[in-house]
């Protein structure tokens, strides 16, 4: 363990971190924002899960430092009379959630393809990419939003507000899982012709542990540039998904149901209902996407790693 410490403390990848300050406060807000939205029920002044907690009189109060505020309530309340701060907190861990796991559903189903694929060759590699061209030529949105809306239709709405994370999961993650097929198939393309897979198949490894032994590792480094911004993209879907009233419902938040729920009164001056969870949201996917640009930087082979 101590060995690769030493390794990761020496390594380019943590020198080149140090050097770049953008890099640097992007990951520190990045870890604040995930820190605060997990130990949500532990530091959050109110729970907005529970009902006994709120009053509807509390409705649209605004934030502690206006004429009209509360010093109870540092941003403000909803129109449901909830504390804003605390379900921003919890509204941030649910976005999160649905998109790390959709991340790593379309990780798991891309990356399998992709293997396949550019490995098989031949009609099985022509047959998987046509079927993600076609999904590559429907938006991520029109994919969510059909499957949302048939969902919906199938079961109603009171099982779809009941299973609602996994669902935006699942919805998110199969309407993306072309991004990881192509990226892999292609590194696969250019690893399976090396000398390491000749031996490997020389020596009498089968085909699937050639690939995910010996040919996976060595693809990874575009996996991981992808998934950073990947991360940023299903947050953004769930939100505007969330916006059109087919993501998470109002009574449990996240970034977007807290969005549309004050949409209508951002007019009518309760402005901050809006505004707090959209500044957030736009905060948490650009870190994420500076990350995303440093990341892809550092790990590009054609720079020098000296």
């Amino acid at each position: 363990m101590k060995h690769y410490w030493r390794q990761f403390k020496s390594s380019y990848f943590l020198y080149s971190f140090r050097r770049d300050p953008v890099a640097v406060i992007s990951f520190v807000i990045l870890l604040l924002l995930i820190l605060l939205s997990f130990s949500a029920p532990l530091i959050a002044p109110y729970d907005p899960y529970d009902t006994a907690s709120i009053d509807i009189m509390d409705a649209e109060i605004p934030p502690a430092w206006m004429e009209e505020g509360n010093t109870a309530y540092l941003l403000g309340t909803d129109i449901q009379g909830r504390d804003l701060l605390s379900t921003i907190m919890y509204g941030m861990r649910v976005s999160v959630l649905i998109g790390c796991g959709a991340v790593i559903l379309q990780a798991f189903i891309g990356i399998f393809i992709g293997l396949i694929s550019g490995y098989a060759g031949g009609r099985l590699d022509a047959f998987l990419m046509r079927v993600a061209d076609v999904q590559l030529s429907f938006s991520t949105m029109m994919v969510a939003i059909l499957i949302s809306a048939i969902f919906q239709v199938a079961f109603g709405v009171g099982k779809f507000e009941e299973m609602a994370v996994p669902l935006l999961v699942v919805i998110i993650g199969l309407a993306e899982w072309p991004q990881y097929a192509r990226t892999v198939r292609a590194s696969v393309l250019g690893e399976k012709k090396k000398e390491y897979v000749e031996a490997a198949r020389v020596i009498g490894f089968g085909p699937l542990r050639i690939m995910f032994r010996h040919i996976l590792p060595n693809t990874l480094s575009p996996v991981l540039v992808i998934s950073t911004v990947q991360v940023a993209n299903a947050v953004m879907s769930e939100a505007a998904l969330s916006f059109l009233g087919l993501g998470m419902p109002v009574t449990k938040p996240s970034l977007g149901s807290l969005i549309n729920s004050g949409f209508e009164y951002i007019f009518s001056g309760s402005w901050w209902i809006t505004f707090f969870p959209g500044l957030l949201l736009v905060i948490f996917v650009l870190v994420i996407n500076l990350l995303g640009d440093w990341l892809r930087d550092v790990l590009n082979p054609k720079l020098y790693k000296g």
